[in-house]
């Protein structure tokens, strides 16, 4: 199968998405629970052709009509609540690691205290 075959197909996948879609009315286009389904079988079509013709997943067409399905039906979609990400690896690790470091320090400060304390007595 050729890279014309892969063209081909995620463009099925796509008019596939866009049926799919026609029985959503605008006021349910950012209700997730409505959408799911079309979306995932986007996704779930493009990345199936893609493993099965020996693709990387995700690649630059696939990406491409998911963009372009954001852009066309999504891009009114604002969040009622934020989505929290997890920080950038080397900050986490810095969240982590300077408590565990601190414990230590402050144990032998209570104890040096609680020394010297007895030694005033």
């Amino acid at each position: 199968l050729t890279e014309g075959n892969y063209t081909d197909i995620t463009q099925q996948c796509w008019d596939y998405f866009v049926d799919l879609m026609r029985n959503v009315r605008t006021s349910e286009l950012c209700e997730w629970k409505v959408i799911s389904r079309p979306y995932s079988e986007l996704q779930g079509c493009l990345e199936f052709w893609a493993e099965r013709l020996n693709y990387s997943y995700p690649n630059a067409l696939a990406e491409q009509y998911i963009f372009l399905s954001h852009h066309r039906y999504f891009h009114n979609c604002t969040l009622e609540h934020p989505v929290y990400f997890d920080p950038p690896e080397d900050v986490l690790l810095a969240m982590i690691i300077a408590p565990i470091c601190l414990i230590p320090f402050l144990v032998t400060l209570v104890i040096w205290r609680s020394k010297d304390g007895k030694a005033q007595a």
